[in-house]
């Protein structure tokens, strides 16, 4: 294994395949490694962008478009960020030996919507899920809901690709189908015109567990767990997060069974969110995406090496270490207002409180419900943490200029 050095002959070069928040600390993470990165986002100055070497800005679900770019590129690595991707021609890309996607191609494609890894997930590993089905328009939506072989209500309908939540409403009855189908519609990150119904699972906490593929000295793959991450969501989006979950031996030992199943599916190496729901000692699969995690900016101020380290270590086949350094909490900064290269107040006051840091993503424009920023804080347990993280979050008021 050998780095090159950045835009020279011998670089190591990487693109990523979305460059929002998260995308922007994997390639800090590379670019501290020596890796050579090139952005590639929807939108122009994302905050990747800002800290790449290249950026490029596409629609990266014209699979021409995607392919064009690469080839221009050659990067030796390609890491999809985001599900809005044309992820059959990366399949076709690394088929003819033109790149390495991160997992891989077929992971890449297989996770990019919700149908695929559900049924890889419940129909042919046999794990634990929700009851659900799909649909395609409203009559079926209807079909898949009513009856007695119904989901019944309540039940949640989401995109079956979508991220961050958008488009994720619950339904508790008839009337609502209607409003919920088109929302689902407005949210997907790609105009699918389908959906996928999810009963409704009477759980205690969800929790995020990072799992980590890694090649060792011999170069052989291994499976390391971060501590779970427990989060609260709002309308499906992430809106803080804490590491550890306090949870039984038994469900923590059950859901590192379920990410190691779906994982070593999926194959390759590098980071999986993998979500679950707990009961008790129960656990339930939910969703896997093979990168970072939202809800897994906590480890940023909770891990030795946080989620994106971990990441762009794995791709890289050097030593990985998930070590908990201590207890930490995130609390997410919201936009609050439309507007256009906002101003942030009161960061000096957040900044404050014992034990937080933060994070500002630098994203050019600012909508009422778009994530701009994280606090993130230590503690010397969770709920000192959380409190903490909260509190700071509260402090830092986007403004319109």
């Amino acid at each position: 294994m050998f780095i090159g050095t950045p835009l020279s002959s011998s670089a190591t070069r990487v693109m990523l395949l979305g460059s929002g928040e998260l995308g922007k600390e994997v390639i800090i993470a590379f670019q501290r490694l020596g890796v050579e990165v090139i952005a590639v986002d929807r939108y122009d100055d994302a905050p990747g962008h800002q800290v790449a070497h290249r950026a490029q800005t596409i629609d990266m679900t014209d699979g021409n478009v995607l392919a064009r770019l690469i080839d221009s590129e050659r990067p030796a690595i390609v890491v999809p960020e985001i599900e809005a991707i044309a992820t059959e021609t990366l399949v076709e890309l690394e088929k003819a030996g033109l790149c390495q996607v991160i997992p891989s191609a077929r992971a890449a494609n297989l996770t990019m919507n919700r149908e695929g890894i559900r049924r890889l997930a419940a129909e042919e590993l046999k794990l634990p899920t929700s009851r659900y089905a799909f649909a395609d328009s409203l009559p079926s939506l209807r079909a898949a809901v009513e009856g007695n072989d119904g989901i019944g209500f309540p039940c949640i309908i989401k995109p079956v690709m979508s991220s961050s939540g958008k488009g994720q409403s619950r339904v508790n009855g008839l009337n609502d189908l209607g409003t919920a189908w088109d929302y689902a519609n407005a949210g997907g990150r790609v105009k699918k015109g389908r959906v996928i119904v999810e009963a409704v699972v009477d759980f205690d906490y969800e929790i995020t567990l990072l799992t980590v593929r890694a090649r060792n000295a011999d170069a052989e793959v291994q499976t390391h767990f971060c501590a779970p991450i427990g989060h609260v969501q709002v309308n499906g989006d992430y809106v803080e997060s804490w590491q550890p979950q306090a949870m039984s031996e038994t469900a923590l030992a059950r859901a590192q069974e379920i990410a190691k199943a779906v994982t070593d599916n999926l194959g390759g190496v590098g980071l999986f969110g993998v979500e679950c729901f707990v009961k008790g000692d129960q656990v339930w699969f939910s969703e896997v995406s093979p990168r970072p995690h939202d809800t897994g900016m906590v480890t940023m101020s909770s891990q030795k090496q946080s989620e994106f380290e971990l990441h762009a270590r794995a791709i890289l086949g050097l030593p990985v270490d998930v070590t908990l350094r201590s207890p930490g909490a995130s609390a997410v900064i919201y936009g609050g207002v439309d507007a256009v290269g906002v101003r942030f107040e009161g960061v000096d006051a957040a900044l404050r409180i014992p034990g937080t840091d933060l994070r500002l993503f630098g994203k050019p424009e600012s909508f009422k419900n778009r994530r701009m920023g994280v606090v993130l804080a230590e503690g010397v347990d969770t709920d000192q943490a959380r409190q903490r993280a909260k509190a700071a979050a509260a402090l830092v008021k986007p403004v319109a200029i």
